[in-house]
C-alpha cells in the first residue's frame, strides 16, 4: 500500500470513472485499474462497484476513502512541511573568501544576506585558496568562494559567474588598446606569489618574465590599491577583476586599456567539502550570491 494508491481512489471516487480518474493522474487507464485492484485485494474490500454506471463506492468503500483523505492530507502537510524545513536558511554558517575576491564581492552582498536572513549567523573569513580548503577539510569552514579550476582534489567546487579581467594601466604614445598576444611584451604588476590570480595571469596572458619593476627595486603587494598606485607611478600594466573595476573612480576606469582581440576571464565558484547538513543553506546563498552579483556584472 502506498500513498499513490490511496490518491487514485479518491480520483475515482471523484469523477465516478476510472478512464476519467486516470486523466486526472496523468496515468493509463490500465495503470490506475491495476493499482486500485491491488489495494482492494490488500484490504481485501471491495471499494468500487465496477458494474454501476456510472462507477459507485460500495460502504465499506467509503469508510476506506475517509481515511484514504485523512492519510493523503497528513502526507501532503509533512511534505510542506519538509519544504518549509528545507527553505529555512538560519543558524551559524562559517565562509572563507580569498581576498582578490573578498574585497570586490563582499560589500555586493553582506548586508542584502543578514537583512534578509535575520536568524542567520554569517562568520565570514578572508584567507588565501589553500588555507581556504585546508579549513574546509578540517570543519573549520562550511564554505568556500574560490577562483577555479583549482588543483585540489579534496573539495567540491560549483560554479557561481564568471568575471572579465580587464587591463589597467599606461601604453606608450597614450594608446587606450592593446592586442592580447602583446601584454606578455609589456611592463605587468602582478600580486605577489600565493594569489591564484596571480598565476592565472601569467598563464592567461603567457608572462614569461617579470618586467615590473627596475632592477634594485624589489615590491610584493597584496592588494589591488598598490598595484594601481604602482602601475600610476611607474607606468605598465595590471590586470584586475571586474567587479573591482566597476567601484574603481571614474578618473581610474579613464586608464583600462581595450584588447583588441580575445578575452580574460575567471571563473568564481562555491567550494565545500561534505556540506549534507547544510545543503538547503549552501544551495539558497549560492543563488542569492549569483544574482546579486550577475546584476553588478551587467
Amino acid at each position: 500500500m502506498n500513498i499513490q494508491q490511496l490518491e487514485y481512489i479518491l480520483a475515482v471516487d471523484q469523477f465516478k470513472s476510472f478512464s476519467k480518474a486516470a486523466d486526472y493522474c496523468h496515468v493509463t487507464q490500465a495503470t490506475l485499474s491495476a493499482m486500485v485492484k491491488k489495494l482492494e485485494e490488500q484490504l481485501d474490500i471491495v471499494i468500487f462497484d465496477r458494474k454501476a454506471n456510472p462507477i459507485a463506492t460500495t460502504e465499506n468503500g467509503r469508510e476506506i476513502l475517509v481515511q484514504a483523505r485523512q492519510v493523503v492530507a497528513h502526507a501532503n502537510a509533512l511534505l510542506s512541511s519538509s519544504k518549509a524545513i528545507n527553505q529555512k536558511v538560519e543558524g551559524r554558517v562559517k565562509m572563507g573568501v580569498i581576498p582578490t575576491i573578498a574585497s570586490s564581492m563582499l560589500p555586493l552582498i553582506l548586508k542584502y544576506l543578514v537583512e534578509k536572513y535575520p536568524m542567520l549567523q554569517l562568520e565570514v573569513y578572508e584567507v588565501t585558496t589553500n588555507q581556504l580548503i585546508k579549513d574546509l577539510r578540517d570543519g573549520k569552514l562550511d564554505v568556500g568562494i574560490l577562483s577555479t579550476p583549482i588543483a585540489s582534489t579534496e573539495v567540491e567546487t560549483e560554479l557561481l559567474y564568471v568575471e572579465d579581467l580587464c587591463v589597467y594601466g599606461h601604453l606608450p604614445a597614450g594608446s587606450r588598446s592593446i592586442e592580447k598576444a602583446e601584454l606578455a611584451k609589456q611592463r605587468m604588476f602582478l600580486l605577489q606569489e600565493g594569489h591564484c590570480l596571480r598565476d592565472q595571469i601569467i598563464q592567461l596572458c603567457d608572462l614569461k618574465k617579470n618586467k615590473s619593476l627596475p632592477s634594485n627595486l624589489s615590491v610584493e603587494s597584496n592588494t589591488f590599491d598598490t598595484l594601481l598606485n604602482l602601475v600610476d607611478e611607474f607606468s605598465g600594466l595590471t590586470v584586475l577583476p571586474a567587479l573591482y573595476v566597476g567601484q574603481m573612480s571614474e578618473v581610474r576606469k579613464s586608464h583600462l586599456i581595450e584588447l583588441k582581440e580575445g578575452s580574460l576571464t575567471r571563473e568564481v565558484s562555491l567550494a565545500y567539502y561534505r556540506p549534507y547538513a547544510k545543503w538547503n543553506i549552501l544551495n539558497r546563498l549560492k543563488a542569492e550570491i549569483a544574482e546579486i552579483v550577475q546584476g553588478h556584472l551587467g
